[in-house]
């Protein structure tokens, strides 16, 4: 998946590259940067000691060592005095640099930790917005799969009023009781179950398999894909827009673009909804097509609603308040 945030310790992070929100020196020091340089071991140490310093805003790539990664890219993040000395540009600058020595390196995945927030003090919501804006528009150009890695629940939370507005909705419209409606079959004999009789030849049976397939997708309706497709063209979209609107990987659209019955998760479909910017009747039907529904006993899907009715499509967005709430992302 192209933009992922999780809650990890960026030094169990299997991927071609991490980030270590490092010291101007690179030779270590608290937080994310002692942890990585204690996890990837001297080696690590002795090969920065090479470098000759960082500057803030830079970014340096040394191997992975001891670490499950090829690469550690160090940058030096910068220290939150305000806001007003030019913080927000030398962050921007860190995960530009940082991506673009991922990019020359051919990495395919990188994970970073959210720079700054530490003991450098940015504020946590706005170097997340940071974070992910720079990530988003590096994404646009370019398919590589990205991981923020949020080390506990206490480094990251919603602003208080969205938070609040959130939570206000699920109180309003969850429900307690989960009461499960889907239709139950059983069959009191064991002859009720549909066989194929046994009088029938083998090449008989496959005749028939053949003919009861034919008369099913004969009569199945517009399918997710088919759906999908259709609203590209009306929304006067390309394919390449939509997939990366909707934070999916490339492979997983071209499956569902080839595959008239394609069976999407149900957070892919909805990321797809949310690129589509459909109405939530829409997005209603879009669900259907692929076997799924909105429920009022689910947290995940009264906070889907939430957004579509506030006409916030921003699945980047949408994505951060999954996450803080503990839900499963869009795209994932």
């Amino acid at each position: 998946m192209p933009l992922n945030i999780i809650r990890n310790d960026i030094t169990k992070m299997k991927c071609d590259a991490i980030v270590n929100a490092a010291n101007s020196s690179l030779l270590g020091g608290g937080g994310v940067d002692g942890a990585i340089h204690r996890a990837a071991g001297k080696g690590l140490f002795l090969e920065c000691m090479k470098l000759h310093g960082c500057k803030t805003g830079q970014a340096k790539i040394t191997g992975g060592y001891d670490l499950p990664c090829k690469y550690i890219i160090h940058t030096v993040g910068p220290v939150w005095r305000g806001g007003s000395h030019g913080e927000k540009e030398l962050l921007q600058s860190c995960y530009r640099n940082s991506l673009a020595l991922a990019k020359e390196y051919n990495c395919e995945s990188v994970a970073f930790p959210l720079i700054s927030s530490g003991i450098y003090g940015y504020p946590k919501q706005q170097a997340f917005d940071v974070a992910v804006d720079v990530i988003k528009d590096f994404l646009t150009e370019n398919d590589m799969d990205i991981t923020l890695v949020i080390f506990d629940k206490a480094s990251f939370e919603l602003g208080k009023d969205y938070s609040d507005n959130i939570r206000e909705y699920i109180n309003q419209n969850y429900v307690d009781e989960h009461t499960d409606t889907s239709p139950r079959f059983s069959f009191a004999r064991k002859s009720a179950v549909c066989s194929i009789p046994q009088n029938i030849a083998c090449e008989d049976s496959v005749a028939f398999s053949d003919d009861l397939k034919a008369v099913i997708e004969n009569q199945i309706d517009e399918s997710f894909s088919e759906m999908l497709l259709r609203k590209i063209d009306e929304k006067g979209m390309t394919d390449v827009q939509c997939y990366k609107k909707a934070n999916i990987d490339r492979k997983l659209f071209s499956k569902i673009r080839s595959d008239r019955l394609y069976k999407p998760k149900k957070e892919t479909a909805i990321a797809f909804a949310i690129a589509l910017e459909l109405s939530l009747e829409e997005t209603k039907d879009m669900l259907m097509k692929a076997g799924f529904a909105l429920s009022h006993s689910n947290k995940f899907d009264i906070i889907i609603e939430f957004f579509i009715n506030k006409n916030i499509y921003d699945i980047y967005e949408i994505n951060e308040a999954l996450f803080s709430f503990d839900q499963k992302l869009l795209g994932a």
